[in-house]
């Protein structure tokens, strides 16, 4: 921790609810994030003493001061109780390797030596909170008894296809919990979670810098500790141009959902089968920021990654696996109806994750070469689902899902060497 940070511990002595946000560049929103995050721990947790601590990687567009002035009294609450005491409001910058990783470090280390019984973290750049948000993510643990808790959001139908398409279902199958979003951004944690968070040694790793959203679920989840989650609407933020570095993000998750695979190899292959996890809040339906797709040049972005890439195909998929994505491919070409069906699908991602482990070429170009297939799979997934509402969408995921924890022997078989036997289709 930086020594502001360390003195500022020092005043404050202790407290019983810290709420971090990192950042880096987000002054145009911070402030109404900050503000919300201060008026649910005003509204809602008035008789406990509470620290809003900004993690900032070096903004220089006024971030850290857009959090220093922000007042909860502007959100014009309705407050049942007046509060204990004011809420400390601190920013300070994060030392160590830049990326999230560092700035989630700070904010548990100030949890830890304040002696906090719960910590929440949200996203700095969001446009849909509000003071709600804070009391889903702290009161199952403060008052339930959870360790974890996972926001649960409505998105588009096109939004978050890296979590639709490979972390949530490799997620629910490895561990055998339904967390629907373990890359969310918005987590509440009990302080012994926080203490075990601060004793693993991955923090100056690249799961650290590029994978924490699946470090934080994944270690919550494989290690045993109570995990819930909270609906919190709709989650709308900075638009991202996902085809901007999409090879980078999907290297990023993906490569740490694969190696902590390898870190609780133990733990997932003698679970069968996943479970439902308590949810929290109230569900109700929102209003959704449109999600433009563009089936055919995904189709054309897959069809040249078979010409470009199907050496490393050759190498990484098994034969069967690659004779399926083939004939995806001849079909492409002649203008069929473009269908990657799921359990191709499934071991397409099964053969990158057992390959991942003793990769035959760099791992960076290892993952890199999955882009064009993952595109492949987001767009037969939109000619699937065009005229689908959001119930009959998430049915669909829920099939897939099946699909991944069907053909989890072959998994379990294929990364431990031995022949792999095929698993009936349903």
């Amino acid at each position: 921790m930086p020594a502001e940070a360390q003195r500022a511990v020092e005043t404050i002595g202790g407290a019983d609810l810290v709420v971090g946000i990192p950042s880096f560049n987000n002054g145009r929103t911070i402030g109404r994030v900050a503000t919300a995050v201060s008026a649910g721990l005003a509204k809602y947790f008035p008789q406990l003493r509470a620290v809003v601590v900004n993690s900032d990687g070096g903004s220089g567009d006024g971030t850290q001061q857009a959090v220093m002035q922000a007042h909860h009294e502007d959100a014009s609450l309705l407050l049942l109780e007046t509060p204990l005491s004011a809420t400390h409001l601190l920013s300070f910058p994060y030392h160590g390797v830049p990326g999230k990783g560092s700035a989630f470090r700070m904010i548990f280390e100030m949890a830890h030596r304040l002696g906090a019984k719960a910590c929440a973290v949200v996203d700095s750049d969001l446009r849909s909170i509000t003071p709600e948000w804070i009391d889903l993510l702290i009161r199952p643990i403060v008052v339930g008894g959870y360790d974890f808790v996972a926001p649960s959001y409505q998105r588009h139908k096109y939004d978050g296809t890296i979590t639709n398409s490979i972390v949530y279902p490799m997620t629910r199958m490895l561990y055998g919990h339904r967390v629907r979003q373990p890359i969310g951004g918005e987590f509440g944690i009990s302080g012994r979670l926080v203490e075990r968070y601060l004793r693993h040694t991955e923090w100056e790793t690249d799961i650290a810098r590029f994978g924490i959203d699946i470090w934080l679920t994944t270690v919550a989840l494989a290690e045993g500790y109570r995990v819930c989650q909270s609906y919190l609407g709709a989650k709308l933020h900075d638009a991202k141009d996902p085809a901007s570095d999409l090879s980078s993000m999907l290297e990023q998750v993906v490569g740490s959902v694969f190696t902590l695979m390898r870190d609780y190899e133990d733990r997932w292959q003698a679970i069968e089968g996943s479970r439902p996890i308590e949810t929290f809040g109230f569900r109700f339906d929102v209003g959704l920021d449109p999600v433009p797709v563009n089936v055919a040049r995904m189709i054309g972005v897959f069809e040249r990654g078979f010409r470009d890439l199907e050496e490393i195909w050759k190498l990484v998929l098994r034969q069967e696996t690659y004779a399926g994505i083939r004939t995806l491919a001849e079909s492409a070409s002649s203008g069929g109806v473009f269908h990657l069906p799921d359990d191709l699908w499934v071991r397409t991602v099964f053969d990158f994750a057992c390959a991942f482990q003793q990769p035959p070429v760099a791992r960076g170009v290892l993952l890199r070469s999955l882009t064009p297939l993952y595109i492949a799979r987001v767009a037969s997934f939109v000619v699937e689902t065009e005229y689908m509402v959001a119930d009959e969408v998430e049915q669909r995921i829920e099939l897939l899902c099946r699909a991944f924890e069907r053909n989890k022997p072959l998994l379990a078989a294929q990364w431990r060497g031995e022949p792999v036997k095929e698993v009936a289709h349903a």
